[in-house]
């Protein structure tokens, strides 16, 4: 569908981020400098916190591994939600006891908590999956939401998010992103897809097909963050035209040796499984990359520069709920 969408769409020249004072930076923080178990976020009392997998719905130890770390992590971050990033439940149709063996038992305390997941879907999952009520997706293969914080957060920071259907890139979809991002007021964009945009692993070439569709739209539209699955490995791109690229596919799946060095990477990691958090406040967003042993294996924080952004005062409000395309 990516190729049909590539040939029939229409061209858009990458525009400049808005009226930029100085450009995003990436600030590392050494993470073998951290014992595991230490949170490496500022844990702010008005910040916008979540959790992120990929690939995660296996149903194995692993998954269960990383689901009890991500358990163990909350005690002290508080995070509401979790992005999912595709490959939710594996393999293709899904039953009942496919959900509950590959979704609801390994998250079950989080779910009893009331930690609300919202999903994209990715190329081994069952489209069905738009339907099931805890991916949060309301019928929709994209859709966008804010997050569900308290009041005082909200008005501190604003974010929201954009779930994409990477797998299905049509000529409607690419409309409404393009249209729901220039209709954000949020300070922060924050997308989430399956298929990378950059990636030094096995789907590198294949990512271009998807950078080619999707970029100039991210960039016109000042999109801080993306997050994406698919490749089964940890990596965090240096920026690119302004933009922080993480591929975070190994809260289930793992493909040792994948992670392979490039120009444009700034840190891969394919040693093990792992699940992000992630803190936005302000002008910075906190990352903290994890193993299935609570070993830090990349943390940071991309900061926005002062000013970065137009005036947003004429643009409607995100809304609270996800809204359909």
């Amino acid at each position: 569908m990516l190729v049909a969408v590539a040939a029939c769409r229409e061209p858009s020249a990458a525009q400049p981020r808005g009226e930029v004072a100085s450009a995003p930076t990436v600030v590392p923080v050494a993470g073998d400098a951290l014992r595991a178990g230490t949170l490496a976020l500022p844990n702010a009392l008005t910040s916008v916190k979540f959790a992120v997998i990929g690939d995660s719905g296996r149903g194995t130890p692993p998954q269960h591994a990383i689901a009890a770390q991500m358990l163990r992590y909350r005690k002290d971050f508080k995070y509401d939600f979790v992005l999912m990033l595709g490959d939710n439940i594996y393999e293709g149709p899904a039953t009942p006891e496919d959900f509950r063996l590959k979704f609801e038992e390994p998250y079950r305390e989080l779910l009893k908590s009331r930690v609300r997941f919202y999903a994209v879907l990715g190329n081994h999952d069952d489209p069905r999956q738009v339907s099931y009520a805890p991916f949060n997706m309301n019928g929709e293969r994209y859709y966008s939401f804010a997050p569900p914080e308290d009041l005082l957060t909200r008005i501190a920071t604003r974010v929201e998010f954009f779930g994409i259907d990477s797998t299905n890139l049509d000529r409607a979809q690419l409309r409404w992103l393009d249209e729901r991002l220039a209709a954000s007021r949020a300070e922060w964009k924050v997308a989430f897809l399956h298929h990378p945009l950059y990636t030094s692993g096995r789907y590198r070439t294949a990512s271009r097909a998807h950078r080619w569709a999707l970029e100039p739209i991210l960039t016109r539209h000042q999109v801080d963050a993306v997050f994406s699955g698919h490749e089964h490995i940890y990596q965090r791109s240096a920026l690119q035209k302004g933009i922080q690229y993480f591929v975070s596919g190994g809260a289930g799946s793992l493909r040792l040796g994948d992670g392979v060095d490039a120009s444009f990477v700034a840190r891969t990691y394919d040693a093990d499984y792992h699940f992000m958090l992630v803190e936005i406040e302000d002008k910075a967003l906190h990352f903290q990359a994890i193993s299935r042993n609570g070993d830090t294996i990349d943390a940071g924080t991309l900061r926005r520069a002062g000013n970065a952004r137009q005036s947003r005062e004429d643009r409607p409000t995100p809304q609270d709920t996800p809204v359909p395309r």
